[in-house]
Formats: C-alpha cells, sequence, structure tokens
C-alpha cells in the first residue's frame, strides 16, 4: 500500500472513529483501534506516521466525548470492579470464619485425645442410691 493510501485510510478510520462508526475495530479511542480500522499495522501509525497519529490523539482530546460502546466497557468495567471488592470482602470474611473453625477443632481433637487417653477428668462413679421400702397403706 502506498504512504499515500496509508494516509487516506487513516484518516478515513479517524473519522469513523470519532464518529462513533467504526467498521472493523471495537471503537475505542486508541492507536491500536486506529490500526485496525484503517487495516494497517500499528508500527505503521507509531513510527511512519506519527503526525497522523498526534492528530488523531489531539482531536480525541478536542472532542471529549467517549463513543457509547467505550462509555458501555466502562461502566461494565465499574461494575465488575465493584463485585471483585466485594468478593474480595466476602472471601476474607470466610478466611476469618475458616480459621476460627480451624482453632475450634484443634481443641477438640485435643480434649478428645486427653478422654480417650485417660487424662481427662475422673468421672465420679455412679452408686445407686439405697432404697427404703415403701410404708404400707
Amino acid at each position: 500500500m502506498s504512504q499515500d493510501k496509508e494516509r487516506d485510510s487513516i484518516r478515513a478510520a479517524m473519522d469513523r472513529l470519532l464518529a462513533g462508526t467504526p467498521l472493523r475495530s471495537d471503537g475505542a479511542l486508541t492507536v491500536v483501534a486506529l490500526a485496525v480500522e484503517a487495516d494497517v499495522k500499528r508500527h505503521v501509525l507509531t513510527h511512519r506516521h506519527t503526525d497522523l497519529k498526534d492528530e488523531f490523539y489531539a482531536k480525541v482530546k478536542a472532542t471529549g466525548n467517549v463513543p457509547e460502546n467505550e462509555r458501555k466497557l466502562r461502566e461494565e468495567l465499574k461494575q465488575t470492579k465493584e463485585r471483585l471488592a466485594e468478593a474480595i470482602k466476602e472471601n476474607k470474611r470466610l478466611q476469618t470464619e475458616v480459621d476460627m473453625f480451624a482453632r475450634v477443632v484443634n481443641v477438640l481433637e485435643v480434649e478428645n485425645d486427653h478422654l480417650r487417653n485417660g487424662q481427662g477428668r475422673k468421672r465420679a462413679a455412679v452408686v445407686p442410691l439405697p432404697t427404703t421400702p415403701e410404708p404400707s397403706r
């Protein structure tokens, strides 16, 4: 592809991305998406057509708008991060409970071992009470 054709392709891709109507990319306002949209390799933008890359970033900054699909992705990312934070908090709570139950099991094992080996408290002997004959009526 000639450099003029590459430049035309990149400019057309810029327009589509900024308008929020991508054909080939995910619509993100990045050099990677611009390269995909223009059907050129990324290094073509970052090394050969740096002026177009800079122009693209300047236009993105100037418009200040974010395409709808990127807004949705950002919202989804935010919700995912919130769910992750909740899951981490729940995981810590459950780990605390597991640690507590492990300590309880340890104590019970020691007590059980003492009881089996006769090291526990001596049981008092059960002695039946003497029975007295009931007075007859």
